[in-house]
């Protein structure tokens, strides 16, 4: 796995080219960022369907319980078919606008 430190987040990265066991990797490593926010680029992964984004809906749940962003990047799913626990986006600088959103929301209570 590949980390990219941000000043508002990090970044993970599949390095290994293995949806399942990236997703077991981010769960088993979760001390390592458990107080940052959070952006998984799966830009690599073409024909991204919702079974494969529920592999990450029990860490992104545990993350965001902890008011911190889990956002998750690929171009290739319909949001529409994205459960309303997840954030899906098609692209990095969009999940950065929305760790920037939830980070000012927090800020404000809500």
């Amino acid at each position: 796995m590949k980390i990219t430190r941000k000043e508002e987040f990090i970044i993970l990265q599949d390095n290994k080219n293995n949806l399942v066991d990236f997703a077991e990797r981010i769960t088993e490593n979760y001390s390592d960022y458990r107080n940052d926010n959070v952006i998984v680029d799966l830009l690599n992964y073409q024909n991204f369907d919702v079974k494969d984004a529920l592999l990450f809906l029990e860490i992104s749940n545990i993350h965001r319980a902890e008011k911190k962003s889990f956002v998750i990047v690929n171009s290739d799913i319909s949001i529409d078919v994205i459960p309303d626990e997840l954030i899906v986006v098609p692209s990095l600088l969009e999940a950065g606008d929305i760790i920037k959103m939830e980070d000012l929301e927090r800020e404000l209570g809500f």
